[in-house]
């Protein structure tokens, strides 16, 4: 049964809409990202749970009980921000204890639950210490504390990690998903960091014009990308213009190689479709598993480390493909030309 429901939200400022009719139904304990670019809705549609803005339409309801128009402090709901949002004043055991002593605990209950959230984040140690003391991973740990502290029946996370260094961000995410499924507490986690969502999500909303594309499972958000802006958003991906030559029979032209697909085409001949590849679907490889073989010159080849990613011109095509770098095997070389192994599986149809 759905925990969090999202029913028919929409948000305007003034005559400008920022989020279109959205709809999403959360479990307990779920974790969910949304991702996309900025201004897309989606910071706007957590600011709406949160109850910092008010909806033009629809409904909010946490365990069954309408939230609409309770005040953000009714709704029992913890919230970190991108900018830590400490109190400067306030060591980090007081700013933990903050919203408890809002809420009128005892001494005794405060500092049992402070020192509780200290162990979970691991900076018992630091209690007494001020923000300014502390670096920008340590702040925002502080800051996740304090938002769990009072015990919320769900947390929202504005990009919390956009501001810290990339080796913090990577650890600081994987300890986060490791409190919330240490708690179950139900998570809404906004970002643009397509790595980020697809590391500690139980399910992605995929965000593009105050519109959700598509919502599914980091596993099908990727490999079934629904349309052509989740495709393009979510990983790396060519983009291929084809032409469809028999749409009986599910054949298609990439440049001057035809193709065979296992899939339906819903247009009709001569008509143009994009289909896309996954870099990592390509090999060189002569035993590479796969039942399409295409031709090639090599335009380029980038090293990035433990990847060699090579763009070839299929006929006026441009297919880009990834190989593990491997110290044995010089990479192709400007102008080569070279044969690249998939399978027809591989290639998705998008839809516009």
């Amino acid at each position: 049964m759905s925990f969090l429901t999202l029913s028919h939200l929409q948000k305007s400022f003034g005559s400008v809409r920022v989020v279109h009719d959205f709809n999403m139904s959360i479990e307990k304990g779920e974790f969910i990202s949304f991702l996309g670019p900025s201004g897309c809705g989606k910071t706007t549609v957590l600011r709406m749970i949160a109850g910092f803005e008010t909806p033009s339409n629809g409904s909010i309801a946490i365990g069954g009980k309408d939230q609409t128009k309770l005040r953000p402090n009714q709704r029992n709901i913890g919230m970190v921000f991108q900018a830590y949002a400490l109190f400067p004043n306030m060591n980090v055991f007081d700013n933990v204890a903050f919203g408890l002593k809002v809420a009128g605990k005892s001494k005794a209950e405060i500092k049992t639950r402070v020192d509780e959230m200290l162990k979970l984040i691991h900076l018992e140690h630091l209690a007494d210490r001020y923000p300014y003391q502390m670096s920008g991973g340590q702040q925002q740990r502080v800051a996740l504390a304090r938002a769990l502290a009072p015990a919320p029946q769900v947390l929202l996370l504005d990009e919390p990690l956009s501001a810290l260094d990339a080796k913090i961000r990577v650890s600081l995410r994987e300890e986060i998903r490791q409190i919330q499924r240490q708690l179950g507490i139900t998570t809404v986690f906004v970002t643009h960091d397509q790595e980020e969502a697809l590391s500690i999500s139980d399910r992605i909303v995929v965000m593009n014009g105050g519109k959700a594309d598509q919502i599914g499972t980091p596993f099908e958000i990727y490999n079934n990308p629904a349309t052509r802006f989740v495709a393009s958003f979510v990983g790396t991906l060519n983009l291929i213009e084809a032409k469809v030559l028999d749409a009986s029979a599910s054949q298609i032209a990439i440049g001057d190689q035809q193709i065979l697909l296992k899939k339906p085409i819903a247009k009709a001949n001569g008509e143009k479709i994009t289909v896309a590849l996954r870099p990592e679907a390509g090999s060189l490889a002569e035993s590479a598993k796969g039942d399409v073989r295409i031709s090639g010159v090599v335009t380029s080849s980038h090293f990035l480390g433990s990847v060699i990613r090579t763009r070839l011109d299929v006929g006026g095509a441009l297919v880009s493909f990834d190989m593990f770098n491997d110290p044995g095997t010089a990479p192709p070389a400007l102008g080569e030309r070279i044969h690249l192994n998939f399978a027809s599986e591989d290639l998705m149809i998008l839809a516009e």
